[in-house]
């Protein structure tokens, strides 16, 4: 069998960010299915890597988080009209596999389809047009139609589509019922994610003390609400609480953030840069509680984040600001609680209470890395990407009833 696989941010584990389509296109190969990734990289020509047997193109297609909304939408039309000159290249393969976000690489899978009879699956990771529209990037009435005509027409004609959350599938059925779907969710790697004991070399290596530790490891952008960690930063030290806030990462509104904290005159706030995930994992073995946030719009609820699935393999109990599925976990499996960011002091005692009750934060944390190993570890992902691509060789995944958990 052979796949090519579409996903204009490809990322390795070295490189950092978002690498569900790494360890899906390396499950596909270690199991005989060929695999060629057309992706796009920020350098001013193509170039051709095999990673880990992947074979991996890159387009010289040039995207920045930073960007403004048009842009982006260059960078999407330009990736898609790449891929299109070298879907052509490629010996003919058996399926192409493309994943979203841009809705506008599911134009991929419609050309290919009309033009050379491929089928495609379409994984959908974030809902579009919904999320740009909902946010405000997205007004004019008649490119709102035209693109939820878009979404409804590649979910249609999709051989099947993939969705990463319950609150996703449930959207996708009402505008495609007819649609064959299946759920994958997000997944950490369980061997790059443990449960550590605090390290003083860690700690000293980033600055860090010994003490209650709540993390934001992620995208610091328009939608992730990140600044509601400082508030809650805030009445900590007005209340001279001996907690530490730190927040791993990059994005738009990195520049915001700090001059917040600046505002603040935060002691017990740090920001450390965008890393690997192996210091992704470092900082996270030097935490005690995962912060999971998103700005406060129905279709983020919906959201099946890779910081929330690195946190529950660290072992990590978490506090989460958003009533969606990650919520709908987080309840259920006893991992956590929900910061209300109109009420900080509710989410301060809370904290307080797990500081002077170490064995109910340790039983929040087992119950983290219990559900980690149970449900999201990236070789139960695999299998079920597997069976979804060649049933009649591969075993299906019962979900056990976990993804029935709704937003």
């Amino acid at each position: 069998m052979r796949v090519i696989y579409i996903h204009q941010y490809f990322l390795t584990p070295h490189e950092g960010g978002a690498t569900r389509s790494y360890y899906l296109a390396k499950g596909m190969v270690d199991h005989g299915i060929g695999v060629e990734m057309i992706t796009a990289h920020n350098k001013p020509f193509y170039d051709l890597k095999i990673i880990d047997g992947i074979k991996v193109h890159y387009l010289p297609i040039k995207y920045e988080q930073e960007y403004g909304f048009f842009k982006r939408v260059w960078s999407f039309f330009a990736f898609l009209n790449a891929a299109k000159t070298w879907i052509k290249k490629l010996p003919r393969p058996d399926y192409l596999y493309i994943t979203s976000t841009p809705l506008t690489t599911g134009l991929i899978g419609l050309w290919a389809k009309r033009k050379f009879a491929l089928p495609y699956l379409f994984e959908v990771r974030d809902l579009w047009p919904d999320a740009p529209i909902q946010v405000g990037a997205i007004k004019n009435p008649i490119l709102k139609k035209f693109l939820y005509a878009l979404e409804k027409r590649v979910y249609h004609h999709a051989l099947k589509v993939i969705a990463l959350s319950p609150g996703i599938a449930d959207n996708i059925r009402k505008k495609c019922p007819d649609c064959e779907l299946q759920i994958v969710p997000n997944f950490a790697d369980s061997e790059v994610f443990q449960p550590k004991e605090k390290s003083p070399a860690i700690l000293k290596k980033y600055g860090l003390k010994n003490a209650l530790t709540i993390t934001y490891a992620g995208a610091i952008g328009l939608v992730n609400a990140v600044d509601e960690i400082l508030d809650l930063a805030k009445a900590a030290q007005d209340q001279a609480l001996e907690f530490q806030f730190v927040v791993m990462g990059k994005g738009s509104h990195l520049p915001d953030l700090l001059k917040k904290a600046k505002s603040l005159e935060l002691k017990n706030f740090i920001h450390i840069p965008f890393g690997s995930k192996n210091k992704v994992a470092e900082i996270l073995s030097a935490s005690d509680i995962a912060f999971i946030s998103f700005d406060h719009l129905p279709v983020l609820k919906t959201n099946s984040p890779n910081k929330f699935f690195d946190a529950l393999a660290s072992g990590k109990a978490i506090m989460v600001n958003h009533k969606g599925w990650v919520h709908d976990l987080v309840k259920s499996y006893h991992l956590g609680f929900y910061y209300n960011p109109k009420k900080p002091m509710e989410a301060l005692n809370k904290l307080e209470n797990l500081s002077k009750n170490p064995k109910k934060l340790r039983e929040m944390q087992q119950n983290a890395r219990k559900l980690s190993e149970n449900y999201f570890t990236k070789e139960r992902a695999i299998k079920q990407i597997l069976h979804i691509l060649n049933p009649g060789n591969f075993a299906p995944v019962s979900n056990d009833g976990v993804y029935i958990l709704t937003a």
